[in-house]
């Protein structure tokens, strides 16, 4: 699901720090403060107005007097104290700011009182930093068991001959975040106890490694819960972004939305049958080499760490190959290159009628009639082969 270009990096918190420091600390003046600051990216400078977009959208124009406090702060500074004062001047499109409104200003267009600025750059050096350490000490996979007691996780990643299990253990300093539940942006995730944690979880964490791998001290995680679906297509709205899948479990037909951060892509009929011949004949074996990945180039046990949709969107993660990394290469589609009829697999958002697809699957015929290979594909694919659906690539 990366991964975790993410305008909604950490950094933010900075500025939702100094944001909250701004509110008086009774209802209604939490509510008039609020109406007079806003966070957002610069879209464009005319003179001395800033027209700024709000992630959720809304956009504001602010004039800027002389008058006006412009603050610039650092990656991970959050104190204003030592923050540089900089001029209208050296204020960018792509810059994200905290506005605090004038509440006195008469004219038409609102006056900016203060303005703490985190410059463009700045965010792409702090986003570069985060992808390279989630590459270098992050890993990611589904939740086996919860041990909340003890602080123990212990998570399982790729497919068939090679799965990798994963002791991920929890300090009283671990930073716990769940994605919300219809969206696998990281700055959507909220702060959730280790109870919420469930087995089948997506489940991302960066941390130490011990020597071998099979270990990993936590100083973050991020996790979900999310559904896997396989079924046909009953119909498809592209006006409306949409399509129907009747899904093959449940007999009923599911509602599937798709956003400018889906992932689409449809297997060649070759790779399907190659993958649903190879996951067949390992289920008839028990076990075994496994022959579609000896195909991708993997040894056994060599694990799979492509990614991007953790925090970081790491692009590849350590020793790279595997099964994601063999879905992300296949080609890309859009959703009128769909047909009635036609069978998917996708991984989408919990829902039971109506659902937001993150990734999706054509191209599977040949896989629905392996459910081992349904299974376990959809259960690896589901947050991290990168590609078109990640953070980065929709922003």
């Amino acid at each position: 699901m990366t991964r975790p270009n993410r305008k909604d990096v950490p950094l933010l918190l900075a500025l939702l720090v100094l944001a909250a420091a701004f509110a008086i600390q009774t209802p209604l003046a939490r509510a008039q403060a609020a109406a007079q600051r806003f966070v957002g990216t610069i879209t464009a400078i005319s003179g001395d107005t800033l027209t700024i977009k709000t992630d959720s959208g809304e956009v504001h124009q602010v004039q800027v007097p002389s008058s006006a406090a412009i603050k610039q702060l650092a990656p991970g500074q959050r104190d204003l104290s030592s923050a540089q004062t900089i001029q209208l001047s050296n204020l960018g499109t792509g810059d994200r700011v905290l506005v605090k409104l004038d509440p006195n200003a008469t004219g038409s267009t609102a006056q900016a009182l203060q303005i703490v600025a985190m410059k463009q750059t700045d965010i792409v050096q702090q986003q570069q930093k985060e992808r390279d350490e989630w590459t270098r000490n992050g890993s990611d996979g589904l939740v086996k068991s919860v041990d909340p007691a003890g602080g123990v996780i212990v998570i399982t990643k790729g497919v068939g001959p090679m799965v990798k299990t994963i002791t991920v253990h929890l300090t009283k300093d671990t930073k716990l975040l769940r994605y919300a539940p219809n969206s696998i942006r990281f700055a959507d995730a909220q702060p959730g106890p280790i109870s919420a944690i469930q087995v089948g979880d997506q489940f991302h964490v960066l941390g130490e490694r011990s020597a071998d791998g099979s270990e990993i001290t936590a100083t973050e995680v991020v996790s979900g819960g999310f559904r896997n679906i396989s079924g046909l297509v009953s119909s498809i709205n592209t006006g409306a972004s949409t399509l129907t899948v009747k899904d093959l479990v449940t007999k009923k037909n599911v509602t599937v939305h798709i956003t400018p951060d889906a992932e689409m892509r449809r297997l060649p009929d070759t790779m399907a049958r190659m993958i649903a011949a190879a996951f067949k004949g390992n289920a008839q074996a028990g076990g075994g080499a496994n022959p579609a990945f000896r195909f991708q180039g993997a040894s056994p046990g060599q694990g799979s760490y492509g990614g991007q949709g953790a925090p970081g969107a790491g692009q590849g993660r350590r020793n790279g190959g595997g099964m994601e990394q063999f879905l992300s290469r296949a080609p890309a589609i859009h959703l009128g290159d769909l047909q009635k009829g036609e069978a998917v697999m996708l991984v989408s958002t919990e829902g039971t009628a109506d659902v937001t697809a993150i990734k999706l699957l054509a191209g599977v015929e040949p896989l629905l009639e392996s459910p081992e290979a349904s299974r376990d594909l959809l259960a690896n694919w589901s947050m991290g082969s990168g590609g078109a659906g990640s953070e980065e690539a929709a922003q």
